[in-house]
Formats: structure tokens, sequence, C-alpha cells
């Protein structure tokens, strides 16, 4: 019995330096955002400062706000679903190639980019979308368009910028579940007569779906988190919540609206989360039964 409180106590010393700086720098902050979204101002330069639900009460009542929420959605769940199409190939690829070089060589590629600043990437597209940009110069030489095409300082811009950065975290993220995936199951569905296409359907695609949902997941919290990217290819004509956040802070300097929105922010990354760890326990549950 002293052999396991000892085991106990020294499993609880190792983990003591990690569980405090987590709370320090997880716990502390958010909680005193959810404070700060809930107080009528700044309880450290303000008097007679009291709670309130106003903040969010505005956020409720107002289109406009509602909108910002919804356009920062949209925005995630396209870039997710691109980053989906564009990195389950490749990842299938990476998981399925036999030679260490070529191997190498892809992760390599899915690599190379995040060795470039999220900025200097971003950069990279204006220089690409662009009025005056390569693609327009390019259409206009080929004399397929009279004027510029519209890529930048919109939706269409924000995305494509935004799965080029976070196309590689979709691709580790499957790699490394397809590639646990035995390849003996997809030989003996094309043995019992299955065409490659239904062995993938049936087999490859079902077993490989819980990393479909954690990259999933990843991708869509990073991207409705994003700032640097959209407000450069959107150019404040497209609003989301980060930069309605950093608005709120820097223009206005109003803490509470701006922790009100940030709450928001985190329960759209939260319900996500739920979310997935519902479907996957009801994937899993269909898995056992099986």
């Amino acid at each position: 019995m002293s052999m396991a409180v000892a085991r106990t106590n020294g499993l609880a010393l190792l983990l003591l330096p990690s569980a405090l700086l987590f709370a320090l720098f997880f716990f502390v902050p958010i909680g005193l955002m959810a404070v700060m979204s809930l107080l009528t101002g700044n309880p450290v330069v303000a008097a007679n400062v009291a709670f309130t639900a106003r903040h969010y009460l505005r956020i409720v009542n107002d289109p406009y706000y509602l909108e910002v929420i919804w356009t920062t959605i949209r925005i995630g769940l396209w870039t997710t679903l691109i980053s989906l199409l564009i990195g389950y190939p490749l990842a299938h690829w990476m998981a399925r190639i036999r030679s260490r070089a070529g191997h190498a060589a892809l992760l390599m590629a899915v690599l190379a980019p995040m060795l470039t600043g999220i900025v200097v990437r971003t950069f990279a597209w204006m220089a690409l979308l662009s009025d005056k940009g390569v693609i327009n110069q390019i259409l206009a030489s080929l004399g397929l368009t009279t004027k510029p095409v519209q890529l930048m300082y919109n939706e269409t811009g924000i995305v494509v910028g935004l799965v080029h950065i976070y196309v590689p975290f979709m691709v580790l993220t499957l790699t490394g579940v397809i590639g646990r995936i035995d390849e003996r199951l997809e030989q003996a569905a094309e043995s019992l007569g299955a065409s490659p296409l239904r062995s993938f359907l049936e087999v490859t695609l079902p077993l490989s779906l819980p990393g479909i949902l954690a990259g999933s997941l990843l991708v869509f919290a990073l991207s409705i988190s994003a700032y640097v990217t959209p407000i450069l290819l959107g150019g404040f004509q497209i609003m989301t919540l980060p930069i309605l956040i950093y608005q709120q802070i820097s223009a206005n300097f109003n803490i509470g609206f701006a922790a009100a929105l940030g709450m928001v922010l985190l329960l759209v990354s939260l319900l996500l989360i739920v979310a997935y760890n519902r479907v996957l326990g009801l994937v899993s549950g269909q898995h056992e039964l099986q």
C-alpha cells in the first residue's frame, strides 16, 4: 500500500511542473478573459465595476456581429474542406509509398512551406492574386480577360491563403492514421472481388475517419483564429472575429466586448471538439459492433 502511495506521489511531483505551466499560461488567461467579458469595465482603472451580460447581448442582438461570426465559420469550413480534398490523396500517397527516398522527398515537400513565416507566404499570395499580380498578368497576356479578376479582398483570396498554410497540418495528421491501416485489409477486399475504388470506400476511408476528423478539427480551429492572412488578403473588406477583436482593443479599447468576442470564438472551437468526440465515439462503437 505504501509503495502505491509513494508511486502516486512521485507521479504527482513529476506532473506538477507541467500542470503549473498549463494553469499559468492557459487557465489563468482564459479565466481572466471570461471574467472581463462579464464586467462593465476594467476593475484596475475603473471604479464601481459590476457584473453584466450586456457584451453578449450586444453580440446576439446585432445582426452585424452574427454575420461576422458566420463569415468566420464559413471561411473555416471552406478552408477545412479544401484542405481535406487536397491533403487526403497526398497523405494516402505518402503512407503507401514504399520507397524511403520517395517518402522523404514528399515529406520535405509538405514541410518546406512551414519553414517560411506566415507573413512571407501571405505576401507571396498577394503578389500572385493582386489586380496587377502574376495570375492576372498571365490571363491578360493570353487574352482571356479584359480587366483584372478580383482574386483579393474577398473570401476566395483568404481561403486560398489559409489552405496553403494549413494543408501540411492535414497531411501530417492523415499520414500517421493511414499508415497504421493494414494494407492486407485492402488486399483481402480486392481478393473477394471488390474493385480498388470500392475497397478504398469501404475499407480505407472508414478506418481513416479518425484522422479525417482530427485533421479537420485542427485546420478548422486554426483557420477561424487566423489573423494575419485574413487581414492582408481581405484588406478589412472581409471581417472575421480575430480582426474584430483586434479592432475593439486597438481602436475602441473596449476590452470587455473584445473578451466576449474571444469567448465566442473559444466556444465555437469547444463545440467542435465536443462534436468531434461524439462522432469519434459513434465510429468506434460501429467498428466494435462490426
